[in-house]
């Protein structure tokens, strides 16, 4: 795994080593024991404030899941939240669960649909069924539909029952129309 590097890490003379303390970090994350947890930490904070989302995502995970750290699921927000901001889409989904729950700090429910959304247009399984179950409650039985037919090809199965009862509710000319947008959908660029 590699980071991309900015200036200041290639004028580093020691951004080799660096390279490899972040793999260590990351290898921690994915559940690959490094000999010392505390040193991967480190490197995923330094890679997190340095900006790279993919560390600030699994420094989130770090602290939602209390791997290396003690759980702290205000922590976990704030750095899924600076991930989403930089345009991960796992941090995206992450973060409207945390605003939908509470755990930023009182529910924001605006919020959460918001980065739902967000996730959603760049390709989330999860998010586009939870968009679609949204649009759905909100009355917007077609874009409903649209987000649940990408869900269900994105293997969401569940997806699929909910899209067929909301389809049953729609006109043959409404139908097709969601499938034709769903047939020319394309997702938002991202970081992943």
């Amino acid at each position: 795994m590699s980071f991309l590097l900015n200036k200041t890490e290639l004028l580093n003379s020691d951004w080799e080593n660096e390279m490899e303390g972040n793999k260590q970090g990351f290898a921690f994350v994915m559940n690959t024991d490094p000999s010392n947890a505390k040193e991967a930490i480190t490197w995923i904070y330094q890679a997190s404030v340095a900006g790279n989302v993919r560390a600030q995502y699994q420094l989130a995970l770090c602290w939602h899941q209390g791997r290396g750290l003690h759980q702290n699921l205000q922590e976990a927000a704030r750095w899924y939240l600076r991930a989403a901001e930089g345009g991960y889409v796992r941090a995206m989904y992450n973060t409207s669960l945390c605003y939908s729950s509470g755990q930023v700090r009182v529910q924001a429910h605006r919020l959460a649909r918001k980065w739902m959304k967000k996730a959603a247009e760049r390709g989330h399984s999860k998010a586009q069924f939870e968009h679609g179950l949204g649009l759905f409650s909100e009355g917007e039985m077609m874009k409903a539909v649209v987000y649940l037919e990408l869900a269900t090809r994105a293997g969401e199965t569940a997806a699929a029952r909910v899209k067929n009862v909301i389809v049953q509710q729609l006109s043959a000319t409404s139908h097709d129309r969601a499938m034709h947008l769903a047939d020319n959908w394309r997702a938002l660029p991202s970081t992943r």
